[in-house]
């Protein structure tokens, strides 16, 4: 159950559901994350946080090697959101995992925003004087 099956079509890959978390027990590691998540409160969009992880390469005998949990679901809108405003380097690994996803999981929608990304929402909403407090590493110093 290689990489290499996978793509000849061994085994189905199969996306693996998360327990689901209570809203006051989740830990956000970004304060971009917790804002988000406040936003879809207030808009009244359901969300869920990691609910789901996408094994990306597994080894012979089908251990998970590789796998990626976008942070957010959109349930309503079935949409699979992953937020990047700590480090921009990391953008490059994660296009790779989300092309991966596509291609094992054409059916899932999952959409990368990166810093700039999360500013213009910001912006969209008036709140862009906020964004010094919720990107970057000073944010998470806050």
């Amino acid at each position: 159950m290689t990489d290499d099956a996978t793509e000849r079509g061994a085994f189905r890959p199969r996306p693996i559901q998360n327990p689901p978390v209570k809203r006051e027990d989740i830990v956000f590691p970004h304060p971009s994350e917790a804002e988000f998540a406040r936003i879809l409160d207030f808009f009244g969009i359901e969300w869920r946080y990691e609910p789901t992880t996408f094994p990306l390469k597994r080894d012979e005998k089908g251990n998970v090697l590789e796998a990626f949990s976008p942070d957010f679901y959109l349930v309503q809108e079935d949409l699979y959101v992953e937020l990047t405003t700590l480090r921009q380097r990391l953008m490059r690994i994660k296009h790779q995992k989300i092309r991966r996803v596509r291609e094992l999981y054409p059916e899932v929608n999952v959409r990368l925003w990166a810093r700039q990304d999360f500013m213009r929402f910001l912006e969209h909403l008036g709140l862009e004087e906020r964004s010094a407090g919720l990107v970057g590493k000073e944010a998470v110093k806050q």
